[in-house]
């Protein structure tokens, strides 16, 4: 997408991406669950700028070189533009600059677009966590991106 930039998440993002975390997920984070990570040693969160609007968000956290994405979420208006894509390459490229061994994440075996974009930047499915997910009930496949 022109004009997209990956930026460290800011203050004064958190207001629509609590919004976001609204519209997307059946138990989002709240406002201050975000603010929260700001001051996080042990964190990485990224915003997607659009022209200068927020169009999304993803975040990581991390001890001994194990990633752990918790969070990606791109408003409708920007899906399937390469929002997401860049988001998690964002990711990516913070866990290998600071040691990462290798990034983990969950995600429903119901979305198929999400399990798309993370098979084709090198995820595989490791495990799954049964019934990790509620409203609806669902279990969560694990996907991992080796580095070493």
């Amino acid at each position: 997408m022109r004009g997209l930039k990956i930026a460290p998440m800011e203050e004064g993002h958190l207001d629509r991406l609590a919004q976001l975390e609204a519209l997307c997920f059946s138990q989002p984070w709240s406002r201050q669950a975000l603010a929260e990570e700001l001051g996080n040693p042990c964190a990485c969160f990224f915003t997607a700028l659009a022209q200068g609007q927020v169009a999304g968000y993803a975040g990581a956290h991390f001890a001994g070189g194990e990633f752990y994405m918790d969070n990606l979420a791109v408003f409708p208006d920007y899906r399937r533009q390469g929002v997401g894509r860049a988001l998690v390459q964002a990711l990516v490229g913070f866990a290998k600059e600071n040691g990462g061994e290798f990034l983990t994440l969950e995600v429903r075996p119901s979305n198929a677009y999400a399990l798309a974009l993370y098979g084709g930047l090198g995820f595989r499915a490791v495990g799954r966590r049964r019934g990790f997910y509620t409203r609806p009930v669902e279990d969560a496949l694990l996907l991992r991106l080796d580095f070493v």
